[in-house]
C-alpha cells in the first residue's frame, strides 16, 4: 500500500482518522498528515507521522504535499471559508500529484432530498461533482450530526434550562467523530471502496425529544421539553453571545434535523465498522 495523507490533520477528525490507520496496522511512515502548520501537531510527530505543510487556499503547497501520495482523505473545510475554492484546489492538485484515490466527506442528504443549507450543501454537490469528473477514484462519505455537537444544538445547559426548540418531531441518525473516523480508516485501508457512496447515518434513530427523556433518565433529573418558535430559539442564541450569522447556521442544523433530513439508516457505517454505533444512552454513559 502507497501512503496515505489525512487532511485536516491536526483537527478531531483528521487526527482520529491517523490513530485509527495505526491501529488497523498502517505503518507511521505510512501516513502523512496535512497542517497549516507544524505546532499543533507534536501529538502526531511523536507517533512517527510525517507533517507535511499545505493550505487549501496555496494551490502549490497542496501540489507539493501530495507528491508520493497513493491515498488522499479529504477532510472538508470549515464553513464560511470559500469551500469552493479550497476543495477544487485540492482535488485538482490530487489528481496533478498523482494521486489515485480520493476519501471526501460530506453532509448527509436523504435520497431524493433538495436541502439546501447555505455554506455547505452547494459546496458539498459542487465538490463531489469535481471528484466525479477528476477521472481520480473517490469514495464519498455522506456524514450526520456529530453525536458530541448535538449540545450545541438542544442547549449546553439543558440539565439546569431543559430543551426548548421550535417545533418538530423529525429524526436523525448521528454518529460520533471517532467512529466516522474508524470508518474512513477501513475505507483507506481495505479494497473495493472505489468510485463509491457511503451514507454514514448510525444505529440508533432519535429526536431531540428522544434526546430530553434519555438526558433526564441518565441524569436522574427532569429535563423538560417544549417548543418555541424559531424566532425565540435565534434570540437565545443571540443572548449566548454567538454571533447572527451562526444563529442562522445553528437554527439551519436544528430546522433540517426536525425535517428529517439526517435519519436515513442505510447500514453503511455498521457495515463498515463491523458492530453497531454507540446509541446516545451510552454516549452519555460514556462521558460521565
Amino acid at each position: 500500500m502507497g501512503k496515505i495523507l489525512v487532511t485536516g490533520a491536526t483537527g478531531v477528525v483528521g487526527k482520529a482518522t491517523i490513530k485509527h490507520l495505526l491501529k488497523k496496522g498502517v505503518p507511521a511512515n505510512g501516513i502523512a498528515g496535512l497542517a497549516r502548520n507544524a505546532e499543533k501537531a507534536e501529538e502526531l510527530l511523536a507517533l512517527g507521522i510525517e507533517i507535511r505543510i499545505g493550505d487549501y487556499f496555496d494551490y502549490d503547497s497542496l501540489l507539493t504535499a501530495f507528491q508520493g501520495i497513493e491515498k488522499v482523505m479529504l477532510v472538508s473545510a470549515h464553513s464560511f471559508t470559500d469551500r469552493f475554492k479550497q476543495h477544487y484546489n485540492a482535488i485538482t492538485a490530487a489528481r496533478q500529484a498523482g494521486v489515485q484515490h480520493i476519501v471526501y466527506m460530506s453532509i448527509m442528504r436523504k435520497p431524493g432530498s433538495k436541502l439546501v443549507m447555505p455554506e455547505v450543501t452547494e459546496s458539498d454537490i459542487f465538490s463531489e461533482q469535481t471528484l466525479r469528473a477528476s477521472g481520480v477514484n473517490y469514495t464519498v462519505v455522506f456524514e450526520p450530526p456529530f453525536t458530541e455537537v448535538l449540545p450545541f444544538y438542544y442547549g449546553m445547559k439543558a440539565l439546569e434550562k431543559g430543551i426548548h426548540l421550535p417545533g418538530g418531531f423529525g429524526k436523525m441518525a448521528p454518529a460520533t467523530r471517532d467512529e466516522l473516523a474508524e470508518a474512513h480508516a477501513v475505507i483507506l485501508t481495505t479494497p473495493g471502496h472505489e468510485n463509491k457512496s457511503y451514507s454514514l447515518g448510525g444505529s440508533e434513530a432519535l429526536s431531540f425529544r428522544d434526546i430530553a427523556g434519555t438526558l433526564a433518565e441518565v441524569k436522574g433529573q427532569p429535563v423538560p421539553y417544549s417548543t418555541i418558535s424559531e424566532e425565540a430559539y435565534k434570540d437565545a442564541l443571540l443572548k449566548e453571545g454567538i454571533p447572527p450569522h451562526l444563529a442562522d447556521f445553528v437554527l439551519d442544523w436544528v430546522r433540517d434535523i426536525n425535517n428529517g433530513e439526517y435519519g436515513y439508516q442505510s447500514g453503511d457505517l455498521e457495515r463498515l465498522l463491523g458492530r453497531k454505533t454507540l446509541s446516545f444512552r451510552e454516549y452519555l454513559e460514556s462521558q460521565s
